[in-house]
């Protein structure tokens, strides 16, 4: 059996503000947000240490349209998908690159409300309601985008 490649990623995070959805040319729905995750752990004086790391994640189609409706600032998400690497021109010209996370698969968690403590019935992660939703194909995923779409 020959060996293949695998390019997945599963992230439960926090947005770090309402998705902006945006539409191409052709009509296609495509949202941009920000998630962050949270490690902790103890160092060596076993004092806690947490580190926050932030995400980009672009979901394209009808997925796109709903994390506009359903996901907002601090709302929690289970997001599977791909990492994509793209090339962009800044303003003064020089070649910038950003990686993303393009979502194939999301689960909203912990309801609305839930971000500012609202009770919600558990699901099998623990939180609820999901809603979970995979698009079908999304338009061509390899357009560029001006740095002024970029959030950092």
């Amino acid at each position: 059996m020959a060996a293949g490649s695998v390019n997945k990623v599963m992230l439960i995070g926090r947005l770090g503000a309402d998705p902006e959805v945006r539409y191409t040319n052709t009509g296609g729905a495509v949202a941009n947000f920000n998630m962050a995750t949270n490690e902790s752990w103890l160092d060596k004086a076993g004092q806690k240490q947490e580190r926050t790391e932030w995400h980009r994640i672009v979901v394209w189609g009808k997925l796109g349209e709903l994390c506009g409706q359903y996901l907002s600032k601090g709302r929690q998400a289970f997001v599977e998908g791909r990492l994509q690497t793209r090339e962009w021109q800044d303003k003064e010209g020089g070649k910038r690159y950003t990686t993303e996370v393009v979502a194939q698969n999301i689960q909203f968690l912990g309801g609305p409300g839930a971000e500012r403590g609202a009770a919600a019935q558990p699901n099998e992660f623990g939180n609820a309601p999901t809603t979970d939703f995979t698009p079908s194909s999304g338009p061509d995923e390899s357009k560029g985008m001006s740095d002024d779409e970029v959030p950092f």
